[in-house]
């Protein structure tokens, strides 16, 4: 969904669910493990609803410090303690007319998870130091990555604010349970970045897409996020390796050790397609003629190596010729100047792994 990536059945039963559930006004509650994409989700979900002209308020509740975290939410009156010096609006306030995203709801002290019950229930709060019941037309979009089931049997979190935040649920997988999208988010970044730092990196070595697809990836897509960012800093060459991507490893040559044609043949052949891919961005046409094989053969090769479904899912092409600047504004001076970057054809054979020996 827009910034959101994947082709998997699991992200794919997340898109269903963020369609539906923008439709409704009831509150949300996003659980997953770190790094899962929750505020993402939870962006989308507001860009989808009809709130989408209100203000997206994010709260950390596990940043702040616990002194702090209720004024920051429910805002203070003045004198309401040492320093309130002015009356200050909370997040709450804030989000009036839109959504109100807290993360890590988890770690939110009993006496606010009482107060925030009762906005749940009646829509109404006081400031701190307030005595003024106020009401808010605002949406709570909550998310968390520990099981508040847990924390219910150990008296952390309370069972009635469980259910009524969990009126509406959506679990994001971890990326190690997303199949070929950890491929596919990988050539999106690649693309992002080195478009970024203006180098023309075509794709992955045979070996990068194999520690791609097997790491277990613990901190999820954050992590596979960092990795390509830092492997396109690190890259001195027009593909990114194994070790620039800091996986472990080395990338093999023939003549590092022995192996079978057909693997061989195979590694060869993936390799060219994922450059290709990312090069031509899915242009089947264009991918055909550059690897010099009819679209027919090109349909069952992407489909041999389980390339086919990433296919459809890519974004505009990194290989432009078109000049493209970045918006005006406080952004780095490197970061205005204009991107180009000048597409030069794979031309490589892919022939029928069958007819290797």
């Amino acid at each position: 969904m827009d910034d959101m990536v994947g082709s998997s059945l699991a992200i794919c039963g997340v898109f269903d669910k963020i369609s539906k559930v923008a439709a409704t006004e009831m509150p949300v509650l996003l659980t997953g493990e770190t790094g899962t994409g929750k505020e993402l989700t939870a962006q989308a979900i507001h860009a989808r609803s009809v709130r989408k002209q209100g203000p997206f308020v994010p709260i950390n509740c596990a940043a702040i410090p616990e002194t702090l975290l209720e004024s920051e939410l429910f805002g203070h009156e003045r004198g309401a303690f040492t320093g309130a010096v002015h009356q200050k609006k909370g997040k709450l306030e804030a989000a009036g007319g839109g959504t109100l995203f807290l993360d890590e709801v988890g770690d939110l002290l009993p006496s606010l998870q009482v107060k925030l019950l009762r906005f749940l229930q009646e829509g109404t709060f006081e400031r701190v130091g307030g005595q003024e019941t106020l009401h808010v037309d605002t949406r709570v979009i909550a998310a968390t990555n520990v099981d508040l089931q847990t924390a219910i049997d150990h008296n952390r979190f309370r069972e009635d604010l469980y259910y009524r935040l969990g009126v509406l649920h959506i679990h994001l997988p971890p990326l190690r349970e997303r199949g070929e999208d950890a491929l596919l988010m990988a050539m999106v970044f690649l693309q992002q970045a080195a478009a970024t730092t203006h180098k023309p990196i075509r794709g992955f070595s045979a070996q990068a897409i194999e520690a791609l697809r097997t790491h277990p990836w613990p901190g999820n897509v954050r992590e596979l996020s960092n990795r390509v960012r830092r492997a396109v800093v690190m890259c001195e060459g027009a593909e990114i390796t194994r070790q620039d991507l800091d996986l472990g490893g080395e990338d093999l040559h023939a003549t590092d050790s022995l192996d079978s044609l057909r693997a061989a043949h195979q590694r060869i052949e993936t390799e060219l397609l994922v450059k290709a891919l990312t090069l031509h961005r899915g242009n089947m046409s264009r991918i055909a003629r550059d690897l010099q094989v009819s679209r027919s053969t090109l349909y069952r090769k992407l489909k041999q190596y389980g390339l086919e479904k990433i296919t459809p899912m890519l974004t505009p092409p990194l290989a432009s010729t078109k000049t493209r600047r970045k918006p005006s504004g406080n952004s780095h001076p490197s970061e205005q100047s204009a991107v180009r970057i000048t597409e030069s054809p794979v031309v490589a054979s892919l022939e029928p792994a069958s007819q290797v020996p």
